[in-house]
């Protein structure tokens, strides 16, 4: 049974919180709540997201301070942040947001659809993400089961190509959200594809490592986020 990803919601007003659940709750998967900044770097300390939705104007520590922590931390600075706001404050604002670190920046009140389908993606990244991780660390525990009875390159021959196979259809998808995003213009667009491109070249030099005759192969897990 796959496990499902969690998603962050920060936001200090319940009425928010709400009705981001009620939109992203199509999406089947595990939502988490936050009232503030502290309490959203509370729950990154022992769990993984796929993705945080984290609201700007917040009493005490706000979006852009709560961002510049999860960014500083080596185990959360990958997860994908959006932003969200109530008050369209002009560029100036929206540069703030993505030089804190978001990979989108979302004013209210937003298309319910639209914001959907932006956190689908990263949950479905984040998915294939975890997949290929699990399924990397199965091959190298087979790979050495298989070495020490003599069978590790034919272990590796029946393995490593589907495994490659799986990656190279994630970076597909991930290529083409990138030109998706460059051609619309927004400031999003490099961010997000920066962001892309770390978690997937860092599972494929994992998987090249895993090839026959190949060094000690890294962990993928520091490389998550």
């Amino acid at each position: 049974m796959v496990q499902k990803a969690k998603i962050l919601l920060v936001d200090d007003r319940p009425e928010n919180l709400l009705a981001l659940e009620a939109i992203l709750s199509a999406l089947d998967q595990t939502l988490v709540r936050a009232s503030s900044g502290e309490e959203a770097l509370k729950a990154l300390l022992t769990e993984d997201f796929a993705v945080i939705l984290l609201d700007v104007q917040m009493p005490g520590m706000d979006g852009f301070e709560t961002a510049a922590h999860i960014k500083r931390r080596e185990r959360t600075r990958d997860i994908p942040i959006i932003f969200l706001t109530a008050i369209n404050h002009g560029p100036h604002h929206t540069f703030r947001g993505y030089a804190a670190g978001a990979v989108d920046y979302i004013s209210k009140p937003f298309d319910p659809w639209v914001l959907r389908a932006k956190v689908s993606v990263f949950v479905d990244l984040h998915m294939k993400n975890v997949q290929l991780h699990e399924q990397a660390m199965l091959l190298r525990r087979e790979l050495e089961a298989g070495h020490a009875h003599g069978e590790g390159e034919q272990s590796a021959g029946g393995l490593l190509p589907e495994l490659s196979a799986r990656l190279a259809a994630a970076e597909e998808q991930a290529e083409a959200l990138s030109k998706e995003l460059a051609e619309s213009g927004g400031g999003a667009a490099v961010s997000t594809a920066a962001h892309l491109e770390r978690k997937l070249s860092g599972l494929r030099r994992a998987l090249d490592a895993l090839q026959p005759g190949a060094s000690e192969p890294k962990s993928v897990e520091s490389r998550q986020g």
